[in-house]
């Protein structure tokens, strides 16, 4: 039997048990019955009568009509809609009833939070596989082109031969650089990025990449200019291979967006006393600023007509923000539309700690 039918029950006994025992009285003693102890049971009864509807009242408005309230919401939330809501403020006089409907409420903006990340998570998820199938295809079907190109003897001189192998070489790296991204991806996640931290002289390290990215950017017809003012002896304390994708992927994102027949990237090292700001500057189209704010998002892109001469999996920027902040760092971008891009971070210093004293005192 539910609680509602129990105590609706229970009240309609205590209704109909004072009458019941008035009438019997009544039967029995009805001629000897003075006046007076007519009205007195009378009364009694209609005090008790009157106490239970009041109490029937009370019950049903205060704990019944909640319950039921708090049934159905529940029933809402087992059919998947989150939207059902309560206003704890109207059962605030109410004790526990109001924890309840509070406990609720929180129960199901949780659940509606959790829902929505979920529904975003797998829109991206989504987006992500969209994104990647169309930029694999497009390196893999000018790939395609070029060999049949060589098969076929168009390229019958060296400069075209050496052209053709050049642009499948630069190719093969953009695919190779999607897939790497998406195993980053992956890792952030499950924010299981695996680093190596080392401490790294900053001249020589970037000296080093300077190298590798020069070679990459001469083949693509774009200068690179690089300067250091920071101490020889700087250190930072990162890891080299997650350091030279973050780079890797800023340039790889410049080269996209340079729309001048003259491309230029500039990278800069600046000292900041404690730290070391790094400055990656491109003459490209810019950014509006409407997108500046949010180019670090995952799988935002501001060319949202997905030009395949622009593609990219929208996630490149993102992985090099999580992986300056997890080295401790921050990072930001600044732009102007027409004239370029220029993506900043920092890096903490390294300091070798104070030897301690050892001379005693004569």
């Amino acid at each position: 039997m539910k609680l509602r039918t129990r105590l609706i029950a229970t009240f309609c006994a205590i209704i109909l048990l004072p009458i019941l025992l008035a009438s019997v009285s009544f039967m029995f003693t009805g001629p000897y019955t003075t006046m007076a102890q007519s009205r007195l049971v009378l009364t009694l009864v209609l005090i008790l009568l009157i106490t239970s509807i009041c109490l029937c009242i009370w019950i049903w408005t205060s704990f019944l009509d909640p319950v039921s309230q708090l049934n159905k919401a529940l029933q809402k939330v087992a059919e998947g809609d989150l939207n059902y809501q309560l206003d704890p403020e109207q059962y605030k006089d109410k004790g526990e009833i109001y924890d309840m409907i509070r406990n609720y409420e929180d129960m199901r903006l949780r659940l509606k939070e959790s829902q929505d990340e979920m529904m975003e998570h797998e829109h991206a998820n989504r987006e992500l596989i969209s994104n990647i199938s169309h930029d694999l295809k497009t390196p893999i079907t000018s790939v395609k082109g070029y060999v049949e190109g060589i098969m076929d003897g168009v390229a019958d001189t060296p400069e075209k031969m050496d052209r053709y192998i050049k642009t499948i070489y630069n190719k093969a790296n953009d695919m190779d650089r999607l897939i790497n991204e998406l195993t980053i991806y992956a890792g952030i996640d499950t924010n299981r990025i695996p680093y190596n931290f080392h401490r790294i002289n900053i001249a020589d390290y970037f000296g080093d990449c300077i190298e590798e990215v020069g070679l990459d950017l001469e083949s693509r017809n774009i200068t690179l200019n690089y300067s250091n003012i920071t101490a020889p002896d700087t250190m930072v304390i990162a890891d080299p291979e997650q350091m030279k994708r973050v780079i890797n992927n800023i340039i790889s994102n410049s080269v996209k967006y340079i729309d001048k027949p003259n491309g230029v990237i500039d990278i800069r090292i600046l000292d900041e006393v404690d730290s070391i700001r790094i400055e990656i500057e491109d003459n490209g189209k810019g950014i509006a600023p409407k997108d500046l704010a949010r180019i670090f998002e995952r799988f935002y892109r501001t060319d949202s007509s997905r030009n395949s001469s622009q593609g990219g999996s929208g996630i490149g920027l993102s992985i090099v923000k999580k992986i300056i902040e997890d080295h401790g760092g921050y990072i930001w971008a600044t732009s102007k539309e027409g004239e370029g891009t220029c993506i900043h971070f920092v890096l903490r210093k390294y300091f070798e700690p104070d030897e301690p004293d050892t001379t005693e005192e004569e």
